[in-house]
């Protein structure tokens, strides 16, 4: 399905319901899904836009307090509890103001966005989405439609490879990053995440 396809099937299934229609984007690190959520709004047009879950990244000392630093990006890794409590709020609440992940700094910012009551279209996109363990799985409750993006292991291991180069790593430092912990956490995303409505390869 190519991404014009898809937004025409989201804009069809948002017409028919009242209030926010939330479209969940879920794939591994790496899969594409920021370049598809973007994709998508920019074929909706007004009304749409994404909302990441990368806002809910637990900043570096608390992850070292927790000995979690080696794996950042792991599900425990997150404020799962709070991406719930967002994704809930944005079903019933007109104006909701979301954290954003800033990569440049490393660190989630707090009121980063607001999701206004013009935003009527919203790609929620994220690892975790449909991750079957608590409480990720509580926010199911509140998705209208589910899309997995599928990738080749082989393709993502390059895909995350190339992003720690692009983040001033040397290539054998970025193959370590990727392989000790990205593709760890994708192979997490593929073995325990639920089947999506749609699956885009």
């Amino acid at each position: 399905m190519t991404p014009q396809a898809l937004a025409e099937d989201i804009r069809r299934r948002a017409t028919a319901k009242q209030g926010r229609f939330i479209t969940a984007l879920a794939g591994a690190p790496g899969a594409g899904k920021s370049t598809l959520a973007a994709t998508l709004v920019a074929e909706l047009g007004a009304g749409a836009r994404v909302v990441p879950m990368d806002g809910f990244h637990l900043d570096n000392p608390v992850l070292e307090a927790r000995g979690l630093i080696a794996r950042k990006g792991c599900p425990e890794s997150f404020d799962a509890k709070g991406f719930v409590h967002l994704v809930q709020r944005l079903t019933v609440e007109p104006e909701v103001v979301i954290p954003i992940f800033d990569r440049s700094l490393d660190l989630a910012r707090a009121g980063g966005d607001v999701v206004g009551p013009e935003d009527r279209i919203l790609i929620v996109e994220g690892n975790y989405l449909l991750l079957d363990a608590t409480p990720w799985a509580e926010a199911r409750a509140f998705y209208d439609l589910t899309i997995a993006l599928d990738v080749p292991e082989a393709e993502l291991e390059r895909r995350l490879i190339q992003r720690w180069i692009d983040f001033d790593h040397t290539p054998e430092a970025a193959r370590l990053r990727a392989l000790s912990n990205d593709i760890p956490n994708a192979r997490r995303v593929v073995r325990e995440s639920v089947a999506a409505e749609i699956v885009v390869r």
